[in-house]
């Protein structure tokens, strides 16, 4: 029997990785990475957010091709029907989110059918990488109540452009608080500033800075409900949201107002944008 030479057995030892699926170098595996689709996160929630509120099936700008990297994924784990998968972030997606987000062992805020960072990169794997990445961020303290680290932050910047300090009536992670709230700050990214010793003139100026800085807000009076005058305010694409907190959040985009009765936006207009959206402009 005639044996192999030693550059034929070296060439054979070369391919056995390959051949076997055995483990590849950091630089393939890079390679591969960049070989799979990438999902934009921020188009993603920004459309799990819009499109459940639309009263017709039309797509969330920019976000079609993520949207459908989810369902397809969704799809194919048998949690949503084939038919649904067009774009849409309807609710009925959501839902199927959410059961994906519970298969997980995710309860409460982390199953509520809004994806989050660790829940598109787990369902991504092996099939496209999350780009374009929201995150919350920790709980802080910050003048007196709870809140994330990114919606800490999106209030000193619209303090640095009002000119003034906000004080904070009420935060954010507060199941159970004010009833009237409607359970809108039961999850993170929401709260209420208050106003007392503001002009009209000066409370709009503060929801235009809070709008500009990433916030579904609302100057509140009163005569819209069993509340003293204060502003409201919800941190677009905060993942944290809760269901009724989406809601707002969609109604904002949709030039809503944030209420039960679904009324026209009552607050200054600005270009919407969200906190990851301002900074790459600002």
């Amino acid at each position: 029997m005639k044996l192999p030479s030693i550059a034929a057995a070296l060439a054979a030892a070369a391919l056995l990785p390959t051949l076997t699926g055995a483990s590849q170098t950091p630089a393939a595996l890079a390679a591969d990475a960049k070989a799979l689709p990438s999902l934009n996160m921020e188009a993603t929630v920004k459309a799990a957010q819009i499109d459940p509120r639309r009263a017709d099936d039309t797509l969330t700008p920019g976000a079609k091709a993520s949207v459908l990297l989810v369902e397809r994924a969704l799809r194919d784990r048998n949690l949503l029907d084939a038919q649904w998968v067009d774009g849409y972030f309807g609710t009925t997606t959501i839902a199927a989110y959410a059961k994906y987000q519970k298969s997980l062992g995710y309860t409460g805020l982390d199953a509520s059918g809004l994806p989050g960072r660790t829940s598109l990169a787990k369902l991504g794997a092996g099939r496209f990488t999350v780009t374009r990445v929201v995150q919350p961020g920790a709980r802080v303290s910050t003048g007196g109540v709870v809140v994330n680290t990114r919606t800490r932050d999106m209030l000193a910047e619209a303090e640095r452009l009002l000119g003034r300090d906000l004080a904070l009536d009420q935060g954010s992670y507060n199941p159970g608080g004010d009833p009237t709230s409607a359970g809108t700050h039961d999850g993170g990214g929401v709260v209420d500033v208050s106003v007392d010793g503001m002009s009209a003139a000066t409370r709009t100026a503060a929801a235009r800075a809070l709008r500009r800085v990433g916030f579904a807000a609302w100057v509140r009076s009163p005569s819209q409900g069993d509340w003293p005058w204060h502003i409201h305010a919800a941190a677009i694409s905060d993942t944290d949201l809760s269901g009724q907190a989406q809601h707002q959040t969609g109604d904002y985009y949709l030039g809503l107002n944030g209420l039960a009765d679904r009324g026209p936006d009552d607050g200054p207009k600005v270009t919407i944008r969200t906190w990851e959206e301002y900074r790459l402009h600002s």
